[in-house]
C-alpha cells in the first residue's frame, strides 16, 4: 500500500483521508505515516546486515519524539548536533550507547552532558573541540570515547549549502592532517580513540562518492593501526538523496553494495547516519487555500502555509511537488503557491502548474518529512503548526499547536522601561 495516495478522489494518507486531519486539527500542519517510516528504516538499516553496524538517525531532520521513539525501538540510534537534540533522543527513549554527537561547535555544557549520559562517541572536528573534551573528561575523572571529523575533500556533487566534504567548507579535519591530529590524541590522557567519522554532504543521488571518500578513509584506519592506533568504528555520515522530483536516487541496497566491500576483513563496526532517506517521503505540509490573486499577468495561490513553515524552497530554491487534497479537473494554471508573510521570498512553490483551486481548497506538499518542521520559526510571530501522524485508520497528534501565548513565553517587560 502506498503510504500517500488517492482513492476515490480523495488524497490519503494510509488510511486515513486527508481532509479528515484538517477537520480536526486546522491547518496547516505537518503529517507523517507511520509504516513509511518504519519500512524506510528497515529497507536502509537492513540493506548493511553483512556486517555488524548502527543506523543513528540524523536527528536534524525531523526530531519529533514520536519519530526518534519509532526508529529507536527499530533498533537505531542517533546522530545529534547539539544538547538540545541529546535531551530529545534520551526522552524519546535512544540508548545513550546508540548516540553519536557531531557539529563543529559544541559548548563545554554540552560535551559534560554528553559524557554523563554515555554517549557511544564525540565525533571531534578540530584541536581546539578535542582539547575541550580532554579537559571536561578530565574534570569528570572520565574518558571521552571520540572519532576525529576527517574531510576526504571529495565533491559529493549537491547543492553547496548541503555539501560538507570539500576542503573550503567549515566541517571536518583535512584528510592530510588527520595522522597528525590522531597522534595528538592519543597523548590526551582522557582521551579513548574508537572511531573516525565523515560525512560529505546531504540529498546525493549517486554512490560513487560514498565509495570514493570510503576508499580515503579506509586507507588512513590502515596508517593509523600501522602506528598502533587500532581504530575500530567507521561513522560514515548520511546524506542518501531522496525523490523530490525526477531524481534517481539509489536504492539503499545499491548504496551498500558499493562500500561494504571496502570494509572487508578491516574488522570495523560501521556507524551511518541516515537522515532525510528515512523521513523526507513520509511526511507531507498540508496547507489551506486563502486566496486566489491574479495581477501583473501572473497568478498567486496564497495558502495559510508559510516560509516560516517549509523554508527549504525560500531557502534552497528546492522544489517540492504540491498536489491537491481533492483531485481536480480542469485545465492546468501556472501560478505562484505563496505564503502570507511579508517577504518576495515566501513561496513554496513557482510557475507551478496545478489544477484550478479556489479559496479554502485544501493543498498538500509533498516530501516534507525532513527539514520541514525542524528548520521552522516564528517569524512574522506564526505559531509553529501541529505535527501528526498516521498510522493504519488511526491519527494522533504528536504536536500540538503552539499558541499566541507560547509566542511570548519567557520575555518580560523590565519595570524600569516603563519608568
Amino acid at each position: 500500500m502506498a503510504s500517500f495516495e488517492y482513492r476515490n478522489g480523495s488524497f490519503h494518507a494510509e488510511d486515513v483521508s486527508v481532509s479528515a486531519v484538517a477537520d480536526r486539527i486546522d491547518t496547516p500542519f505537518y503529517l507523517y505515516s507511520h509504516a513509511a517510516l518504519t519500512d524506510n528504516f528497515r529497507a536502509f538499516d537492513g540493506a548493511f546486515s553483512g556486517m555488524p553496524h548502527l543506523t543513528c538517525f540524523a536527528v536534524k531532520a525531523n526530531s519529533n519524539l514520536a519519530v526518534l521513539s519509532l526508529f529507536a525501538k527499530e533498533g537505531g540510534g542517533a546522530d545529534i548536533v547539539s544538547g538540545g537534540e541529546l535531551f530529545r533522543a534520551l526522552r524519546a527513549g535512544v540508548p545513550a550507547d546508540r548516540i553519536v554527537f557531531a557539529g563543529v561547535g559544541k559548548k563545554r555544557s554540552e560535551i559534560q552532558a554528553a559524557l554523563e549520559a554515555g554517549i557511544r562517541m564525540l565525533n571531534v572536528e578540530s584541536r581546539e573541540e578535542l582539547a575541550a573534551i580532554n579537559e571536561v573528561a578530565g574534570r569528570m575523572g572520565k574518558k571521552a570515547p571520540i572519532a576525529l571529523r576527517v574531510n576526504p575533500d571529495i565533491d559529493p556533487k549537491t547543492h553547496p549549502y548541503i555539501s560538507t566534504g570539500l576542503r573550503k567548507y567549515k566541517f571536518g579535519i583535512a584528510i592530510e592532517e588527520a595522522l597528525e591530529h590522531y597522534r595528538e590524541a592519543r597523548a590526551l590522557s582522557n582521551i579513548a580513540l574508537v572511531g573516525i567519522h565523515h560525512h560529505i554532504g546531504s540529498q546525493l543521488t549517486e554512490v560513487q562518492p560514498f565509495a570514493d571518500a570510503l576508499a580515503r578513509i579506509v586507507d588512513l584506519v590502515r596508517n593509523l593501526r600501522a602506528e598502533g592506533i587500532d581504530i575500530r568504528q567507521i561513522d560514515v555520515g548520511g546524506g542518501l538523496g531522496i525523490v523530490y522530483k525526477d531524481e534517481t536516487p539509489p536504492h539503499p541496497d545499491e548504496l551498500a553494495g558499493a562500500v561494504l566491500p571496502l570494509l572487508d576483513g578491516l574488522g570495523c563496526t560501521l556507524v551511518l547516519e541516515p537522515g532525510r532517506a528515512l523521513v523526507g517521503n513520509a511526511g507531507i505540509l498540508v496547507t489551506r487555500v486563502l486566496y486566489v490573486k491574479r495581477s501583473g499577468g501572473k497568478t498567486f495561490v496564497i495558502v495559510d502555509a508559510a516560509m516560516n513553515d517549509l523554508t527549504r524552497p525560500s531557502l534552497y530554491g528546492a522544489y517540492h511537488a504540491v498536489v491537491p487534497v481533492r483531485e481536480r479537473g480542469g485545465k492546468p494554471v501556472k501560478a505562484d503557491i505563496v505564503g502570507p508573510i511579508c517577504e518576495s521570498g515566501d513561496f513554496l512553490a513557482k510557475d507551478r502548474e496545478i489544477p484550478p483551486v479556489s479559496s479554502g481548497d485544501l493543498l498538500a506538499v509533498m516530501s516534507a518529512g525532513a527539514y520541514g518542521f525542524t528548520m521552522s520559526s516564528n517569524y512574522n510571530s506564526r505559531p509553529r503548526i501541529p505535527e501528526a501522524m498516521v498510522r493504519d485508520d488511526n491519527f494522533f497528534i504528536v504536536r500540538e499547536r503552539e499558541t499566541f501565548e507560547d509566542l511570548v513565553r519567557g520575555e518580560q517587560i523590565p519595570e524600569l522601561l516603563l519608568a
